[in-house]
């Protein structure tokens, strides 16, 4: 029997057994790339204010984080499927090439328009960062070791939900907010050079010239984009039944479909349908979305929740997070290791989801006058759900498809995985803000003759203004404050119970141990 491949299969060649020295070197390598992407999601939060405030551009502020966001989700697949059919090496160094440049471009920026430029470079560079550097993991460390390594991917991800808002507010006020940008330089370069030398991955030989779905890639960018957009802009830069809004969703909507016919007779599709026969696959990317939305929904206002009701500024909220920050070291790291030594996972995300489950119905009954212990008790019970959750269901993913498609399957559950953190922002805001007006409305209402002085403007609400007001008009706002945000918690519980429930139905297939599976 012949042994030569068909035209169109793709052989990969298992690279030579790696020491632990060359692993460790190769995986700090990808520790960093993952942490400065991570990091730019978040680190110029805090220093926003003083950024717009020097380059003018008020007006342009949320297209800041929208631009990183934006473009870091969707090139997400299109890195993902071009590493499963070129190799993710040499896709590796462009990607933080690319991050690299867009930081310089960023740490010049003279203007909105070329700081919102150089985020969005960025942002091309930082996706990619994400996903390669699961699928590298993938390539060189067998699935039943590869538990106690994913768990300190969770850390990073945690971490930089933390550091990055303090990195950000330190920067701009000891040093310079362009900080943020040229940090990412040196340790970017580090990172290329470490790549190169130390990198050894499976050979991919194609018979014949990758087939690239270039009409998938655009349909998919476009339903991407509209996605995102509509959930940062809804409720906050336009409303939700603005012509704004409804064009992008009928955008939305219009693309996905197209995209779904694209990759119905694509050769290579960049997130193949099959994917989605794949009951381990489809149900993890369930899970992934559920918890995305969950934990952005939770976290994105909490720092703000605790400047106003506790009256400390940006840099001491910041701090106040670390309790989740350590129940997430001791659950992901901790449930990392207990993966590798038993090789049993499945328990890992349901266990997980009812924790957030937990934690979300915890944050519902906060008010203005919960004591600071017993808040950041609560946000260490999200941090221990979390850590079990989170990235045990990239594991899942990987272990449950063909070696050839584990950067296609990386990526797909990670883009969810991020339109869930966009979703849950946005459904998070959108019904705060709403709770938050019929508040103030009431407070005015209650307040009688001082009516006039109680601020209805949201927009207003800074944590600096409400703390300058009179003490009894102060505390009025901290009530309606804490009275809008803690109920909308509750209404993301049914949300985690159902992605509980959903993973309760993932199959529990062995860990690999080896590298390159075979397929099948």
């Amino acid at each position: 029997m012949s042994t030569t491949p068909d035209v169109n299969e793709t052989v990969e060649k298992a690279p030579p057994e790696l020491s632990q020295r060359r692993v460790g070197l190769i995986f700090a390598a990808l520790m960093v790339a993952m942490l400065l992407s991570a990091l730019d999601q978040t680190i110029l939060g805090t220093a926003l204010p003083t950024i717009v405030g020097e380059l003018d551009g008020v007006n342009h502020m949320l297209w800041v984080a929208t631009a990183y966001i934006l473009a870091s989700t969707i090139v997400m697949p299109v890195y993902g499927k071009l590493g499963d059919l070129m190799g993710r090496k040499s896709l590796f160094v462009i990607a933080l090439s690319i991050f690299v440049f867009g930081s310089i471009v960023g740490g010049f920026a003279n203007s909105m328009e070329w700081l919102i430029a150089g985020r969005a470079v960025q942002g091309l560079g930082g996706g990619g960062l994400m996903i390669l550097s699961q699928a590298i993991i993938a390539d060189v460390i067998p699935a039943r070791e590869r538990g106690k390594y994913m768990g300190f991917i969770g850390v990073v991800f945690g971490l930089s939900s933390v550091a990055g808002p303090l990195l950000g507010g330190l920067f701009t006020d000891v040093l310079s907010w362009r900080l943020a940008f040229w940090i990412n330089v040196p340790l970017g370069i580090a990172a290329i050079i470490a790549a190169v030398v130390f990198i050894r991955l499976p050979k991919i030989v194609n018979a014949e010239r990758p087939k690239i779905d270039v009409a998938g890639m655009i349909t998919l960018a476009i339903a991407a984009s509209g996605l995102v957009l509509t959930a940062s802009w809804g409720g906050t830069e336009y409303d939700w039944n603005s012509p704004v809004i409804i064009g992008l969703i009928v955008v939305t909507v219009l693309a996905a479909f197209a995209f779904v016919m694209v990759e119905r007779k694509s050769a290579e599709p960049v997130i193949p349908l099959s994917l989605f026969r794949n009951r381990n696959f489809t149900l993890t990317t369930l899970g992934g979305l559920a918890i995305g939305i969950s934990m952005f929904g939770a976290i994105g206002y909490m720092p703000t929740f605790l400047q106003i009701v506790n009256s400390v500024n940006a840099t001491v909220s910041g701090f106040m997070l670390l309790p989740m920050l350590g129940g997430l070291l001791v659950t992901a790291i901790g449930g990392g290791f207990l993966v590798t030594k038993t090789g049993r996972y499945k328990w890992m995300p349901i266990v997980g989801s009812l924790v957030i489950a937990a934690a979300l119905v915890l944050f519902s009954t906060m008010r203005s006058d919960t004591p600071l212990p017993l808040i950041l008790f609560y946000l260490t019970i999200l941090g221990l759900g979390i850590g079990l959750a989170m990235q045990v269901l990239v594991l899942i993913v990987q272990n449950s498809v063909p070696h050839s498609q584990v950067g296609t399957a990386t990526a797909g559950n990670n883009f969810f995985r991020e339109i869930g953190a966009s979703l849950g922002s946005a459904i998070v805001g959108g019904l705060f803000v709403a709770r938050l007006t019929d508040q103030l409305q009431d407070s005015a209402a209650s307040a009688g003759a001082a009516a006039g002085a109680v601020p209805l403007d949201t927009n207003a609400l800074t944590p600096a203004a409400i703390n300058a007001l009179p003490a009894e008009l102060h505390q009025m706002i901290v009530d309606a404050y804490a009275n809008a945000l803690s109920p909308v918690y509750l209404f993301l519980v049914p949300l985690m119970l159902v992605a509980a429930l959903l993973l309760c139905f993932v199959k529990e297939i062995p860990l690999a141990t080896t590298t390159v599976q075979p397929e099948g």
